[in-house]
């Protein structure tokens, strides 16, 4: 059986947590689990979860949303059995066995009436930034331009002000770049999901999302002239691409050990692949 919803942000990811957590220690089974965290890797959990679920009929799976900082602290405070993160762990949530499950390029998607289709990584920060605002600048439409982000503590969001935001940006030092901030007016959505919808009913809006989950209502931007393929992301050629991972407070046991071993496997990352992501191996 696999359960999911989605969260708006920490404080409800644990509400919901906080509901659970009594529910799987009445069961005193260890066949019950919650993976909670990053809203990028959630969709794909949930496809593997009722792959699993439907051979293990016995096994109960809870997937949930909230971000991957708050899926990094419900792993700390071991309210989930396994965190979600779309981004690389601080120095301060070190101390989570980390298990990366597939790699994932950040795409720039637009409508897929939008013309345009190629942009430098500088010409992808300053629509973000607010600093390029009509889309004739980039020889489109003379159009005003609807930069759509993700909210604060978002493993995409980290990921992409990372590798994008801070293109460009003049370097201190020690050779790190401050990443320029979003433009004040930028829409903020909570969600791989909601971006795409917007971008995909809206002809002048421009988001990032999971490459995996671009569908016919959205173009890709070409990066430098790079599209976000599983042969450029292995090589390395497309510029912004992030790991999955799982997180599990120690060492995994029971069905949180048995799920991770079925998603690392050749089913599990074949599944992955056909969703759209990288396998890990």
């Amino acid at each position: 059986m696999i359960t999911h919803s989605s969260s708006r942000g920490l404080a409800r990811l644990f509400v919901v947590a906080a509901l659970l957590l009594p529910l799987g220690c009445s069961r005193a089974s260890k066949t019950a689990i919650t993976l909670a965290g990053s809203t990028s890797v959630e969709p794909f959990a949930e496809r593997l979860a009722e792959l699993y679920t439907r051979a293990h009929p016995d096994a109960e799976i809870s997937v949930q949303g909230g971000g991957s900082s708050a899926g990094i602290r419900a792993c700390q405070s071991r309210i989930c059995a396994i965190g979600m993160s779309s981004r690389e762990l601080t120095p301060e949530e070190k101390g989570l066995v980390e298990i990366p499950i597939a790699h994932d390029a950040i795409a720039l998607i637009v409508n897929a009436r939008n013309p345009v289709r190629v942009m430098t990584l500088e010409q992808a920060r300053d629509v973000f930034a607010g600093r390029i605002r009509n889309w004739k600048e980039l020889g489109g439409p003379n159009q005003r331009i609807t930069p759509i982000t993700r909210e604060e503590g978002s493993g995409t969001r980290a990921s992409f002000e990372e590798k994008v935001m801070v293109a460009g940006m003049p370097k201190d030092k020690d050779g790190k770049a401050n990443p320029a901030a979003f433009a004040p007016d930028a829409l903020v959505q909570d969600s791989n999901g909601s971006v795409r919808e917007i971008v995909a009913s809206d002809p002048a809006a421009i988001g990032y999302i999971s490459s995996g989950l671009i569908d016919e209502r959205v173009a890709a931007i070409l990066l430098g002239g790079v599209a976000p393929t599983e042969a450029t992301i292995r090589s390395g050629r497309y510029p912004v691409v992030r790991q999955f991972l799982f997180l599990t407070n120690g060492e995994a046991t029971g069905t949180a050990k048995a799920f991770i071993e079925y998603v690392l496997s050749d089913s599990g990352q074949r599944t992955l692949t056909e969703e759209g992501l990288t396998r890990i191996k």
